[in-house]
């Protein structure tokens, strides 16, 4: 399964959705005056009917297909590449632009001792 997360589908997801929006819209018909308050029970069964044909009705089958030719593909390769580079470069412009500081620092004489 290509599109899933913690090995949950995207049906799942909706169906979730779908009940948290029957929740709030239940919450808030339950809350109104008057004969508003039925409005409860369409959007239950509406939810409801949801569900049902996304458990009865998949899109994809279970179980998936026995055989499928499994292809490697690097869609990073030039996306590191490139980063090597950059970072080559900038390790040798630092590393050239240093080493002149290196040979050029002043190594000053000790002072001899007198007896």
């Amino acid at each position: 399964m290509a599109n899933t997360v913690l090995e949950v589908g995207t049906g799942v997801f909706v169906i979730v959705a779908v009940w948290i929006v029957a929740l709030v819209f239940g919450i808030l018909l339950l809350r109104a005056s008057g004969s508003a308050t039925l409005g409860v029970l369409p959007v239950f069964f509406l939810a409801l009917t949801i569900t049902l044909v996304l458990v009865f009705f998949p899109r994809s089958p279970e179980t998936p297909l026995p055989f499928k030719d499994i292809e490697i593909v690097d869609t990073l390769f030039i996306g590191r590449y490139v980063l090597l580079a950059v970072v080559s470069t900038i390790f040798l412009v630092a590393f050239f632009v240093l080493l002149p500081f290196h040979f050029l620092e002043p190594v000053y004489a000790k002072p001899l001792k007198t007896h």
